[in-house]
């Protein structure tokens, strides 16, 4: 597996939450850390805190030039080891009453930009016959949750997708690993009802991404006890699971306080 100590390892969305959390936690194993994210300024206070082996980079993930230049910059630190596609975001409300540009770029973020960067990184990792990626998925990847229909595609469609590369890649000596988080105390459940759901600290998921590197396993779900939930999904009669879910999240689908998070949607729809 790989050892990270002097490792070149990308994230992508590194400025903030989660990929911030990883970017720490890889650059004190001594890991040479560089971080992609659109708002280079926030990426680069980012990089200034954490000390000289973390490096930003500004990157549009839906760009393909965009996400080659910023690989190519981290391969001036040496071959890539390791790759965290987990730049990611989340819109809320109704599937038929959001906008569909929105929706389309959701997609584009949450799933292309996997597939994107999976594949530009792939080749050169087979080559060398090492290397590692993460691809940063949810919960929402196993159980199906109204009010965010689109989130939830994007990472069953994350899961589905590096389930089938690596079973291409058995033998390779490279990896690939899913990590699905339950809801995580960032901005993107700013304002996000969590009633009964277990919560996390980015902190705890960006442990799973590191650790990943050494153990290398196919799925990782954050917490470990989560790991039959979505047997749930296909085994309990439909009215129940509708009951359960609206216990849950609330008499609304998708329903959050938008004061909350305000500052969130104007960031990720500007």
């Amino acid at each position: 597996m790989i050892t990270l100590n002097g490792a070149t390892v990308c994230v992508t969305g590194g400025a903030r939450g989660i990929g911030r959390a990883t970017a720490t936690a890889l650059a004190a194993r001594g890991a040479v850390v560089h971080i992609g994210d659109r708002d280079l300024a926030a990426a680069t206070s980012t990089a200034d805190s954490l000390g000289p082996r973390v490096h930003a980079h500004h990157l549009d993930v839906t760009d393909e030039a965009s996400f080659r230049g910023f690989l190519g910059a981290a391969a001036e630190s040496g071959p890539l080891d390791m790759l965290v596609n987990n730049a990611g975001i989340q819109h809320m409300g109704r599937f038929a009453e959001l906008d569909l540009d929105a929706l389309q770029r959701e997609l584009a973020i949450n799933l292309g930009a996997v597939v994107t960067g999976t594949h530009l990184v792939l080749p050169g990792m087979l080559e060398r016959g090492r290397g590692h990626v993460v691809n940063v998925s949810s919960m929402a990847g196993k159980v199906t949750t109204p009010g965010i229909a689109t989130y939830c595609a994007s990472k069953f469609g994350v899961v589905a997708l590096t389930r089938a590369i690596r079973a291409e890649l058995a033998g390779s000596g490279v990896t690939v690993t899913t990590v699905l988080p339950a809801a995580t105390r960032t901005e993107l459940t700013a304002g996000v009802r969590l009633r009964l759901q277990p919560t996390l600290q980015p902190e705890a998921v960006a442990a799973a991404i590191v650790d990943s590197a050494r153990h290398g396993r196919g799925e990782v779900t954050v917490p470990r006890c989560l790991a039959p939930i979505g047997i749930l999904e296909e085994t309990l009669p439909t009215a129940i699971m509708w009951r359960l879910k609206r216990f849950v999240g609330g008499a609304e689908y998708g329903a959050y306080d938008s004061g909350q998070r305000k500052d969130y949607l104007d960031r990720i729809r500007s």
